[in-house]
């Protein structure tokens, strides 16, 4: 009998819009995902078993085999940053912007070293690298909006939805990045390896893509 195809998917906000879609798969676990200790989960399709996982876990599981694809966003994966990973879908959901952002009114420092309070240290990295700029990064992990308040960093690099949060803080976005969506990820591996069971998955996610006139 062949292996299952292991699924993983990240908790949080993007696995309750993920669900829906996979049941579109007749991908369905087969117990509830949350509320449990469990991380492995069988499901209404003998041949797939899903993994659910923190968001950042996701692309090296997929990478190293301990998954065969897997759902997360662009975020995640721009920091990441393999090669060995393609992304044959993209999903249009859960958007967000990935951007810095200062406090209303503050100008970044012309000359020196910027002090970046981010979790995507690599993206801030590569961002201000490419503007001949050489940084400081402070990795955290929330309360990122803080750090610019406080004088821990001069600019913060994070996620922004609706700006709210920025605006209720006395931050004010700057530059976009890069924009981000919920992503099917694939290991290159077992593009080759398992083609005949995730070229469907494929298949049927974009033709739902195209079908919801998401854009």
């Amino acid at each position: 009998m062949t292996e299952p195809l292991i699924f993983a998917l990240a908790k949080g906000r993007l696995l309750d819009d993920i669900l829906p879609l996979l049941a579109v798969l007749g991908i369905e676990p087969t117990e509830a995902l949350t509320g449990s200790r469990k991380l492995i989960f069988e499901t209404t399709r003998p041949d797939v078993r899903l993994l659910v996982l923190r968001a950042t876990d996701v692309p090296p599981y997929v990478e190293r085999g301990g998954a065969h694809l897997g759902i997360t966003g662009k975020d995640t994966l721009l920091e990441y940053g393999s090669d060995m990973l393609c992304e044959p879908v993209d999903l249009h959901l859960s958007k967000c912007r990935l951007m810095t952002a200062t406090r209303k009114g503050v100008d970044l420092p012309k000359f020196g070293r910027l002090r970046v309070a981010t979790k995507y240290v690599n993206v801030a990295r590569r961002y201000f690298s490419a503007q001949g700029r050489q940084i400081d990064p402070i990795k955290l992990y929330g309360g990122m909006e803080l750090a610019p308040i406080v004088g821990l960093s001069d600019v913060i690099v994070d996620v922004v939805d609706t700006g709210n949060t920025l605006e209720a803080n006395g931050l004010e976005a700057r530059d976009l990045i890069a924009h981000s969506s919920a992503r099917l990820v694939v290991s290159r591996v077992a593009m080759k390896t398992r083609h005949a069971l995730i070229a469907p998955i494929i298949g049927a996610l974009n033709e739902w893509v195209n079908a919801n006139n998401v854009s």
